[in-house]
């Protein structure tokens, strides 16, 4: 909501500004469907021709992303938290062969049951697996653990950080490919040079939308779209590096407590709950 009242109030201080100096929209209303088109389809079509389908797919889905914003609050951390803990206690009471049968088949884990938003998270439920699983198959290594889930969740940012990537791409350009629809104005304005001048002032302002759009559309729209965008995706990989602080603590021979309180200093911090907070949140776990 943020995003689109920031979008509101920068066209309303834009055009109300030319309004306000006596500027007309008439050569703008009449100018920006052609230019669109040529620098609207010009962007697409470099677009579509820089990414793969799935990229492409992707960074339309990130559109939703950058205006909803991250997907998880402090109830989805405390959640994640409480079902960590409820995880390395029985690992470390009752060894990790205890853990097989919530890790094998998490939708029948009443562990995971408990925590409905995480065991629908399948990149999360299955980090909290595969890891655990490791654990089981004795590679218990923490300093090991650690590299490969470094590497993994790094390899996992680049991917979701592609459509930012992809739509700063796109606003880079825009300026270029607003001067090349001037351009073609101005060549347009030069075939009609025998024209009164008030039809060539016409002409050449409409062809100067062409660059006006270029530059708003760029830095006006798509870049902040872009820079959001990339907020949001590095603010939710912060969910994941909760569940790699908490299983690497566990597996320094921590206690339960610490290994969750240290996944909590992981939290972005408007999310992140008090001590007391996760404390109470994580002694009220009861798994039969």
């Amino acid at each position: 909501m943020l995003t689109i009242g920031g979008l509101v109030f920068l066209l309303g201080c834009v055009f109300g500004s030319y309004l306000l100096s006596g500027g007309s929209m008439a050569p703008l209303i009449e100018a920006v469907p052609f230019e669109m088109m040529s620098i609207g389809g010009a962007a697409i079509g470099t677009f579509i021709m820089a990414n793969s389908m799935h990229a492409v797919k992707h960074t339309l889905s990130g559109f939703a992303k950058a205006l909803k914003g991250s997907a998880y609050r402090k109830a989805d951390y405390v959640d994640l938290l409480s079902l960590l803990f409820f995880m390395v206690r029985l690992a470390a009471t009752k060894g990790a062969m205890a853990l097989e049968p919530h890790i094998e088949k998490p939708e029948e884990s009443a562990a995971f049951q408990k925590f409905p938003k995480v065991l629908a998270n399948h990149h999360a439920c299955a980090l909290i697996c595969d890891y655990l699983r490791m654990v089981g198959m004795n590679a218990d290594d923490p300093n090991q653990i650690e590299d490969v889930m470094a590497r993994e969740l790094k390899k996992s940012l680049h991917e979701e950080l592609h459509g930012a990537h992809a739509l700063q791409n796109m606003a880079d350009g825009l300026p270029a490919l607003g001067i090349v629809a001037a351009v073609l104005g101005v060549i347009k304005t030069m075939s009609h040079i025998d024209q009164p001048p008030a039809i060539l002032g016409g002409m050449i302002g409409g062809a100067l939308t062409g660059t006006f759009l270029g530059v708003l559309l760029a830095y006006g729209m798509i870049g902040p779209c872009a820079a959001r965008l990339k907020a949001v995706v590095e603010e939710e990989a912060k969910y994941f590096e909760v569940i790699r602080a908490v299983l690497v603590t566990h597996l320094h021979g921590n206690a339960p407590q610490v290994s969750v309180e240290s996944g909590r200093k992981m939290v972005p911090t408007e999310h992140m709950p008090s001590f007391q907070e996760l404390e109470e949140a994580v002694q009220a776990v009861q798994i039969g």
